[in-house]
């Protein structure tokens, strides 16, 4: 691949994901304040930020085609974000306990080169069992989902929360549509199948 590619973000999570397409890559951590603005719904605001992760690295990656995404979760119209503590964590499940969480992830694939930005918003659907106190409890306890906006980490434990998930991309709820992802860097003229037999 000639051009580098940069994932504007530190979460290993992301990372992980990126790393499936086998395409070498460097991150870095964009400076951006992620606050909603006055009216701004869920798909704006994920989209916008998703741009605003990518820009705001681009400076320091002149050539690069950089990557950008952020996500968040909403329950009955209310944005459920990183809970941060335990005992948010177990609200955020209680509340979630037999019902549909929405994940909305923002994707940006900026051209630093040309400013071209492509952006999408990828929605994915997530059932919740019928949950117990102690359910919940223990859960939050073996896998301390802090750092995780609806307090779950789908990769691990968290599938167990869950009665059925619907979407067209299951890397989309953990933080990265690598589907849509593909289809923008081929835009950009990079063939993930042919770059990453080629090393």
């Amino acid at each position: 691949m000639t051009r580098q590619l940069v994932l504007a973000s530190t979460s290993p999570f992301r990372r992980e994901l990126l790393a499936r397409l086998g395409l070498p890559f460097a991150t870095a951590a964009p400076q951006l304040d992620e606050s909603a603005l006055p009216g701004e719904d869920a798909e704006r605001l994920v989209v916008r930020l998703a741009e605003g992760k990518a820009r705001a690295v681009a400076a320091d990656f002149p050539d690069a085609l950089i990557i950008g995404s952020d996500q968040v979760a909403g329950l009955g119209g209310a944005i459920l974000g990183k809970p941060g503590t335990r005992e948010r964590a177990i609200d955020q499940l209680t509340r979630a306990s037999g019902r549909t969480v929405v994940f909305r992830t923002g994707l940006c694939l900026l051209n630093a080169a040309s400013g071209r930005a492509q952006t999408c918003c990828e929605t994915f659907k997530v059932h919740f069992r019928e949950l117990t106190a102690a359910q919940i409890d223990a859960y939050v306890d073996r896998e301390q989902p802090l750092g995780c906006a609806g307090s779950f980490k789908s990769e691990g434990l968290g599938i167990a929360l869950f009665e059925r998930l619907d979407g067209p991309d299951p890397n989309t709820l953990i933080g990265l549509p690598l589907i849509r992802l593909v289809d923008m860097l081929a835009a950009e003229g990079v063939d993930v199948l042919a770059e990453g037999a080629g090393g």
